[in-house]
Formats: structure tokens, C-alpha cells, sequence
């Protein structure tokens, strides 16, 4: 199974088991939820396939999928599953009823520019309230050097493939990374160079060494709240960086997708030192608001403004109008300022509590980015413990964990690491969880220390 229909199908699992979608509801059509979750539909179509398998949904013919009665579904609310795995906010945990007000909104003030083809760019109104937000981050841009994304997926796989004013060619990344990012590159056949990224950090002579010597044309980066480590580069790591940057022209394209979730005001991004003529800043939405509007936005050095207009151009026209005035919207009113200070709070409290339970419980070897600065993951090493004897044993015991191979390229050596993700667990799952996790580590390093090699006397 691939990582992301497993992601897709730990996701419904979780919305179905969890109650959030009640028993006789439809689900959404297998077109809607391929936009959603930005895959295939046959993607989809296998996910649902594989719900039927374990009786979570039936499928009626020419009507669709639904979930199945209540008392089917009893033995699986009894044994509710712990959700580490999963990268999609819980539904629970958004303020769902101020964004049909938003919606209902944005379909009086914009009715007229939904039946026009709009700035490929952006709405200008959104581009004004995006500048502002962005100044807050210490991120000073102007409304020519903002643009809307049909979500971050798309902006990475624009900048991937489209040339770029220093003439090169080659792209590097930090290793481990975010897989989406990955498989854009890969899709479009870039030529890639992994630089390991641990817990301290990266290594700067060798950073500069690519800089200087392997035909750079960005670096991509998630400097804060690093998707999987949870890690943060400190204020004077990303100074150099931007220094670094503009000294070998080479541009960085920063992915501050969790910026929301910060609890510290001093921690300033890349593009607020002095390297914003190299640096693109990306923020996505998805965390915050509903992952389904599909919306993201970036400032972009002067110097590429001309060309991004047109690959964004190409690719989709226009980004959604209505999902566009529902953030304009949502973000006027004060909304979305009120809902971000309430996930930080979450999600913050979450991620403390993984902290401290898993340097109670864990071994101390195992904790490889516990002590992360904040935001939604954290990283579990396995030394000796078979990682997917380890994974199924775990999800037979109702905990859901995901492997980080997908977040290494393939000629990169990977680490056996798990990303955990407390982005839809409470604290109560998240203590249940790690003990089971704890639990199920010391049997399998049992099991490995009972099993000695035969060996001729």
C-alpha cells in the first residue's frame, strides 16, 4: 500500500470511527474526495474498496458509498483507534459553522468574479489581506510579489519545474522531507541532492559546498516545525542561510506551512533577513482551515515574478474564486486570528504531552526529534526493532503510526524512523498510545534477544 493511500484511508477510518460521520451518511464521490486529497480517483476508489473490506462503508449502486449502521460499527467505537498517522486536522477541531457563514458570505460579495476569469495571481482584495498577514511574520512583501496557490502541492510542483533567473538546474533537499515534495520531483524526473537533516541541524560545510559547486537552483526548506522531525532552525541558522543564499545565488524556498502554530514571537522566517531577493516564502492554510479549500500563498523575489505568472497561468488558470473570498473573509473578520491562537493552544498542549510521555515511557535511544520546539510531529528511532512487524503489531492493538521511508529519496539512506503525529489525538490517546508503543518495543527487542543464531560447536 502507498504511503499516501494509506494516509487517505487512516484519515476516513478515523472520521468514520470516531463518529464524525454518522452511520447512513454518504460519503463524498469519489471525484470530490480525489480534489480533496489532491490523489487519483483511483486512489479513492481503492481506499473505499478497502473501508468495504473491513465493513465500514457498503456501496449502493449508482448512489454511492455510505457508512454502515451503528451496530456494525460498535466493536470499532468500543476499541477507539489512536491516530498518529494522520497529517489532516480533525474535523472536530474546526470551527465549521463560521465557515459556512464565510461561505454563504463569499457567495454574496464575489458572486460576479465567479463567472469571470479572474487574476491567475490571485484576487487582489485576498493578495491585500495576505500582505498584512504576512507582515506579522516579519515577511514585508508587496501585492505584486503575493500569489494564491491551488494549495502548497501546487506551488512546489510549479517552482519545481519552471527555470529560474540564476540558469540552474539541479535541487536540493533536506533528508528527510516533506513526501509530497518528493514525489513532485520525481514525477517530473528534477535531478535531486539530499543533505541530511538531524535533530541538530544540517551540516554547513556541506551546504556550502553544494551551494558553491553543484549548480543549485533553490534549496527547498521547512525551517520551523519540520515535517518529520518537528525541529526548528534557530534565528542565526536561518540569518545564514539567507546570507548564504544571496552570496552563491542560489534561491530557498521556504516552507513555513505550521508559521500559525508558533509560540515563540521572535522566531522570524528566512525571508524577513537580508536573502529576500532568494528567498520564496510559502504559508499553506491547510492546517488551520479546512484542508479542502485547497489554498496556499507565497511572496516571490521581483525576479521571478514574470515567470511564476505564467507557469501558474498554464496550470490552472485561475485558483478557486470562491475559496479565495472565503479566506478573504474569514481572515477580515477576525476569524481566522481567533481559530489560529486556538490551535496553537491544542496543538501545542498536545505536543508537550508526547514529550513528556515519551521520555517517561521510551527508551531513551528511541526519542530521535522528541524534544522538537512545538508544532505537530515528532520522530521515533528504531535501532533493532523491525519496523513493520512493529507497525502491524501496533494496528491490530488499535494505534495507527506511519514509517518516514517516503520522506527520503531513494539514493538517500534512510533512518528507521516513525513519524508521530498528535495532530488527532487528544492527551488522553496520546499517553494510551505511547504506552502501547512502549509496550510493543520491549516485546519485539525480547523476541530479537531470545532468538540466538544456531551456531556448530
Amino acid at each position: 500500500m502507498t504511503y499516501k493511500k494509506e494516509s487517505i484511508l487512516q484519515s476516513i477510518r478515523s472520521d468514520i470511527v470516531k463518529g464524525l460521520m454518522a452511520p447512513g451518511q454518504r460519503l463524498p464521490s469519489i471525484r470530490m474526495q480525489s480534489r480533496k486529497f489532491d490523489c487519483s480517483m483511483n486512489t479513492i476508489i481503492s481506499v473505499y474498496q478497502e473501508l468495504e473490506k473491513e465493513y465500514l462503508i457498503y456501496s449502493r449502486p449508482k448512489s454511492g458509498y455510505f457508512v454502515v449502521a451503528q451496530e456494525a460499527l460498535l466493536p470499532l467505537i468500543q476499541t477507539k483507534r489512536i491516530d498518529f498517522a494522520s497529517a489532516a486536522p480533525d474535523p472536530s477541531s474546526i470551527a465549521q459553522k463560521d465557515f459556512r457563514q464565510c461561505m454563504n458570505k463569499a457567495m454574496e460579495l464575489f458572486e460576479a468574479s465567479i463567472f469571470t476569469d479572474p487574476d491567475p495571481q490571485g484576487l487582489l482584495s485576498l493578495r491585500q489581506e495576505i500582505v498584512k498577514l504576512f507582515h506579522q511574520q516579519q515577511v514585508f512583501s508587496s501585492e505584486q510579489q503575493v500569489f494564491i496557490f491551488s494549495g502548497a502541492q501546487q506551488a512546489l510542483h510549479l517552482l519545481a519545474g519552471m527555470p529560474f533567473p540564476n540558469g540552474k538546474t539541479n535541487i536540493l533537499v533536506e533528508q528527510p522531507t516533506y513526501w509530497g515534495m518528493l514525489a513532485s520531483l520525481k514525477a517530473q524526473q528534477q535531478t535531486v541532492i539530499g543533505i541530511e537533516r538531524t535533530p541538530d541541524g544540517i551540516d554547513w560545510l556541506t551546504l556550502e559546498r553544494h551551494f558553491q559547486s553543484n549548480l543549485i537552483k533553490f534549496f527547498y526548506t521547512i525551517p520551523r516545525f519540520h515535517n518529520p522531525l518537528g525541529t526548528s532552525y534557530t534565528q542565526e541558522e536561518k540569518q545564514r542561510l539567507a546570507e548564504l543564499a544571496q552570496a552563491y545565488d542560489v534561491y530557498i524556498v521556504e516552507d513555513d506551512y505550521l508559521a500559525d502554530l508558533e509560540t515563540n514571537s521572535k522566531a522570524d522566517p528566512i525571508r524577513a533577513y537580508n536573502g529576500s531577493s532568494h528567498v520564496i516564502y510559502l504559508r499553506s492554510f491547510s492546517k488551520v482551515m479546512l484542508p479542502g479549500l485547497r489554498l496556499a500563498a507565497a511572496a516571490v523575489p521581483n525576479s521571478l515574478i514574470p515567470i511564476l505568472q505564467l507557469y501558474k497561468h498554464t496550470a490552472d488558470l485561475s485558483t478557486s474564486v470562491l475559496s479565495q473570498g472565503v479566506l478573504e473573509i474569514y481572515i477580515q473578520s477576525g476569524m481566522y486570528d481567533h481559530h489560529a491562537k486556538q490551535m496553537r493552544s491544542l496543538y501545542n498542549q498536545r505536543i508537550n504531552k508526547l514529550k513528556d510521555i515519551a521520555r517517561r515511557l521510551l527508551p531513551e535511544d528511541s526519542l530521535y526529534s522528541i524534544e522538537s520546539s512545538g508544532g505537530l510531529f515528532s520522530a521515533l528511532r528504531l535501532s533493532d526493532v523491525n519496523k513493520e512487524e512493529l507497525i502491524q503489531q501496533l494496528n491490530h492493538r488499535g494505534v495507527d503510526v506511519l514509517a518516514a521511508d517516503p520522506q527520503f529519496l531513494t539514493t538517500f539512506p534512510k533512518m528507521n524512523l516513525l513519524r508521530m503525529s498528535i495532530i488527532r489525538t487528544d492527551e488522553r490517546d496520546i499517553e494510551e498510545g505511547i504506552r502501547i508503543i512502549a509496550e510493543e518495543m520491549e516485546r519485539s527487542e525480547r523476541t530479537r534477544v531470545s532468538v540466538k543464531p544456531f551456531s556448530w560447536l
